[in-house]
C-alpha cells in the first residue's frame, strides 16, 4: 500500500488508489473506484464504484462523488460541493439505467456548497464560485456564479482573474500578473497562447 489511510476509513476490496494519495477521517471508497497519484480526499468523502479520479485532485469535507463522475487531472472539489447523477430523481422510481456523465476537466474549481447538476461538463481550468449551481456545460477557463450559475469573467490556470470582455463578437488577449501566460478570447472562447518572455 503506497497511499495513507486513515484508520476510520471504509475502503472496499477492489478500489483502486494512486501512489501518495491521503485518505482521512470516516472517508468510504467503494469496489469499483479508480483514483489516481496525490489525491487528497477530506474528512466524510464518499466515492461510489463508477467514478474516475485522476491525479493530484483535492476533494475537501463532506463530499460524495456518485456513480458517472469523471474528474480529470488537478482538479479542486471545496467542501461539501454537491455531484448528482439523476436528473429527475424520485425515491418510488428506480433510475439507476438513467445516470448522466458529469465531466470536470483539468485543473477546475468547484467552489465550497456548489452543486453540479449531473450530464454537464466543466471545461479546463473554469471556477465555479462557492454556492453557485451549474446547469449545463461550463466553458474552458470560465468564472461562474449564481443560482443559477452565469458567466461574470475569465479565469487564469493560476486562479487569477483575467482582464477580458464576456461578448463573443470581441478579440482580446490578458496576462496573468503571476505566471505571465497570455490568454487570448477569440468566437466567445478563452484560450492559452504562449508564456510572456
Amino acid at each position: 500500500m503506497n497511499y495513507f489511510a486513515h484508520d476510520s476509513a471504509i475502503i472496499d476490496d477492489g478500489a483502486k488508489i494512486g501512489d501518495d494519495t491521503s485518505i482521512w477521517h470516516w472517508v468510504h471508497i467503494c469496489a469499483g473506484a479508480i483514483i489516481g497519484k496525490q489525491c487528497s480526499l477530506g474528512q466524510n468523502v464518499f466515492i461510489a464504484n463508477k467514478v474516475i479520479i485522476a491525479n493530484n485532485v483535492k476533494i475537501q469535507n463532506n463530499v460524495s462523488v456518485y456513480d458517472n463522475v469523471i474528474i480529470e487531472d488537478d482538479v479542486f472539489c471545496g467542501p461539501s460541493m454537491v455531484f448528482t447523477n439523476v436528473y429527475n430523481p424520485r425515491s418510488a422510481v428506480s433510475r439507476k439505467d438513467e445516470y448522466k456523465t458529469t465531466l470536470i476537466k483539468r485543473g477546475a474549481t468547484l467552489g465550497a456548497n456548489c452543486t453540479i447538476v449531473c450530464g454537464n461538463t466543466i471545461g479546463k481550468y473554469a471556477f465555479i464560485g462557492a454556492g453557485s449551481v451549474v446547469t449545463h456545460d461550463v466553458a474552458d477557463f470560465a468564472l461562474m456564479v449564481g443560482v443559477p450559475a452565469r458567466q461574470i469573467g475569465w479565469m487564469s490556470s493560476y486562479g487569477e482573474r483575467l482582464d477580458l470582455p464576456l461578448t463573443a463578437e470581441q478579440t482580446a488577449e490578458a496576462i496573468c500578473p503571476h505566471t505571465n501566460e497570455i490568454y487570448r478570447l477569440e468566437n466567445g472562447l478563452v484560450s492559452l497562447i504562449c508564456h510572456q518572455p
